[in-house]
């Protein structure tokens, strides 16, 4: 079937990896260290995802489950509890039981290289539609409860799970002091880790015998919280894109179809955004976040409106040509 080498080592990768290894391609892995997020949630739908692609429904045992959600979002919001399916696993360990056995850096040349992990080739520039930060931090709940915490500030928001805080735009110790909600579920915190929580896409996605996927083709705002399923379908697509050159489909419809299809993908991240920071706006730091958010919509809408319509549709985990 040919030679494909990914480079990178999480959950994209591997998914990538894994799809291209059951259709019968050799596939080598380059590893590319990044930082971790000490802990991701997996709604339902991914979870069932997951399990459909490793064709194992014991991806998440033992993990923590969540059954609601406790939401302050906007200025002076009371509370409201809402039903939430979800799991909680550190991203290491959720990679640890879905890593393939691949060939490490196997030396030959590959028809495909799957950049799962930066850096990208050069025509790769990055575009990023706002500034924000985010800190991920470990805390000590007064209750135990299978819940999440989510509460808009005037200079951020924080979204708490059992065992981590994350605190975006501000500093945990900043934000906890705005807090009406969160503050009073925490006994104690410690450590903590920054990254960029701001949406971001590489201006070339995919380009001839490469395609980005995971992380390092884009970058999503942990409000929408699917930042795992998001890695998912693009490695789905990607092991499909190269399934379908081997089987004799045009490379550069297939390409152009990739970059249409997580440029749409990346415009409704955008726009779910957007949705959410403007019931959350409380101030300037809302504001210029939001204006970020409008100005990559229009980015995404102008880049779809240049190029020809989707000429592919995923079936399974096959393309197939769409005929008129």
């Amino acid at each position: 079937m040919g030679r494909v080498e990914i480079c990178g080592q999480g959950v994209a990768a591997s998914c990538c990896g894994y799809l291209l290894q059951e259709a019968g391609f050799e596939v080598s892995r380059v590893r590319r260290v990044r930082a971790g997020v000490p802990a991701i949630v997996v709604s339902a739908a991914t979870e069932v995802l997951l399990a459909d692609v490793f064709q194992r429904g014991d991806l998440f045992q033992g993990c923590r489950r969540m059954d609601r959600r406790i939401v302050a979002w906007g200025p002076g919001a009371a509370p409201v509890t809402l039903p939430h399916a979800a799991v909680t696993i550190a991203e290491q360990a959720l990679v640890e039981r879905i890593e393939p056995q691949l060939e490490q850096e196997g030396g030959q040349s590959a028809e495909w290289t799957v950049f799962a992990a930066r850096p990208l080739p050069p025509a790769a520039v990055e575009r990023a539609f706002g500034s924000r930060h985010a800190w991920a931090v470990e805390v000590d709940l007064k209750a135990e409860a299978p819940a999440c915490w989510v509460e808009s500030l005037e200079n951020g928001w924080l979204f708490l799970i059992p065992g981590w805080l994350m605190a975006v735009g501000g500093a945990p110790e900043a934000l906890l002091k705005e807090s009406r909600l969160v503050a009073e579920q925490i006994r104690g915190w410690r450590g903590g880790a920054e990254f960029a929580a701001y949406p971001r896409i590489a201006e070339a996605l995919c380009g001839p015998g490469w395609l980005a996927c995971g992380s390092a083709a884009m970058g999503f705002d942990p409000i929408c919280g699917d930042g795992t399923g998001n890695a998912v379908r693009e490695a789905i697509l990607a092991a499909a894109v190269i399934r379908a050159a081997a089987r004799g489909e045009p490379v550069q419809g297939l390409l152009q179809h990739y970059r249409r299809r997580l440029l749409a993908g990346f415009q409704r991240h955008l726009e779910l955004s957007l949705e959410f920071y403007r019931r959350g706006r409380s101030g300037p730091w809302w504001d210029v976040e939001i204006a970020a958010l409008e100005r990559g919509i229009a980015w995404c809408a102008g880049q779809l409106a240049a190029g020809p319509g989707f000429r592919y549709r995923l079936e399974g985990f096959e393309l197939r040509a769409i005929t008129e």
